[in-house]
């Protein structure tokens, strides 16, 4: 059995000291927004369409990416993050389906949440996590770990 692999872009929104999250109806967890990577697309472009779909808002990235001279090139956002996410694992343990996730932090100039594309969850399905409700919460580790690194971020670039 062969693994499939999709390339996604996810992006940890910040506005005034804390990260939007939303619940995952299929997952059952809260997650950041984020997406499949389109074939016309760029990973950090998709990662800021999804934030626009699923939110509404205009994210800027944080991007500490450095320049680079290059005639026939351009230099494109560094993800804070790339991890490898199994989707589908079978009974047997092989894995069928996985996830190449870009994860990038941005921020937001609202906490208004109102979703822009078809059939995303609705704005009360987000909530916004500040450090202290982070750390106290039973989110995924790596969620909190992220989140936590996407405020520090936003806090260093002010």
């Amino acid at each position: 059995m062969e693994t499939t692999r999709h390339f996604t872009a996810t992006v940890y929104i910040v506005n005034d000291g804390a990260v939007a999250l939303h619940r995952h109806e299929r997952l059952g967890i809260r997650v950041p927004p984020g997406g499949h990577v389109d074939r016309d697309e760029l990973p950090h472009e998709a990662g800021l369409r999804e934030v626009r779909e699923e939110t509404g808002l205009v994210a800027e990235l944080l991007d500490e990416t450095d320049p680079v001279a290059a005639p026939a090139g351009t230099v494109l956002p560094n993800p804070r993050r790339q991890m490898l996410y199994d989707i589908d694992v079978r009974e047997d343990g092989r894995v069928g389906h996985q996830h190449i996730d870009h994860v990038y932090y941005a921020t937001v100039d609202s906490r208004e949440v109102d979703p822009a594309g078809d059939d995303e969850a609705g704005a009360a399905a987000w909530e916004w996590y500040d450090a202290e409700a982070l750390r106290e919460s039973d989110l995924d580790a790596d969620t909190v770990q992220f989140s936590l690194e996407a405020i520090d971020a936003a806090d260093r670039a002010d």
